[in-house]
């Protein structure tokens, strides 16, 4: 009798090593998956930033008044926050450009761990970056649009519609490209918590 409970236990150890080489290949399949996903996403906070940055930044918008010797312009750099907010979103555009050669090396090699870490760590010094642009630039946003009638301040959008659609376009993207960094730390706190 002991020595078939011998053959039982050492056949039950082969099944389980067999079973943890099957789910080490599910692992680095998965958390293989989770780098395209943190590839496709980084592409996509690419496109929103540079979006967000050329459209601020192109931003004027011209009226005459009375005469064309009087004209009254709109411009994005007569505001200090939105030369910030054009600033902010060229560097975290330019941080996700240069990071997607660390995305693409985690598509080959799954397993890094310490370039998973710097990654978090400069998505989320960029996210606190574009977060305090994006948010500065909302606030000049309603205040262009509604105005403040105790500081009297006017709401200039009713003059200045297309450059009140533009800076207002602007900020969508900019706000979409909060959101995927968001995303991708997540995404790389999810990879490292696999392994």
């Amino acid at each position: 009798m002991p020595f078939f409970s011998k053959k039982i236990m050492k056949t039950g150890a082969v099944e389980l090593g067999d079973a943890s080489r099957g789910s080490s290949t599910l692992n680095t399949g998965v958390n293989r998956g989770i780098s395209i996903l943190d590839f496709i996403m980084r592409l996509a906070a690419i496109v929103a930033t540079l979006g967000s940055a050329i459209a601020m930044g192109t931003t004027d918008e011209t009226l005459p008044f009375f005469t064309q010797f009087i004209q009254f312009r709109a411009r994005y750099d007569d505001l200090p926050t939105f030369t910030f907010f054009v600033v902010a979103n060229s560097i975290v555009c330019s941080y996700l450009f240069l990071s997607l050669a660390l995305s693409i090396f985690h598509i080959i090699r799954s397993s890094a761990k310490a370039t998973r870490i710097i990654l978090i760590l400069f998505d989320t010094a960029m996210l606190g970056l574009l977060t305090a642009a994006a948010s500065a630039a909302a606030a000049i946003v309603y205040l262009a649009h509604k105005g403040n009638p105790r500081a009297n301040w006017l709401a200039i959008c009713q003059q200045f519609n297309s450059f009140c659609d533009r800076i207002s376009g602007s900020l969508i993207g900019s706000f979409a490209g909060i959101l995927l960094l968001v995303f991708l730390i997540l995404l790389s706190a999810v990879a490292l918590s696999r392994r």
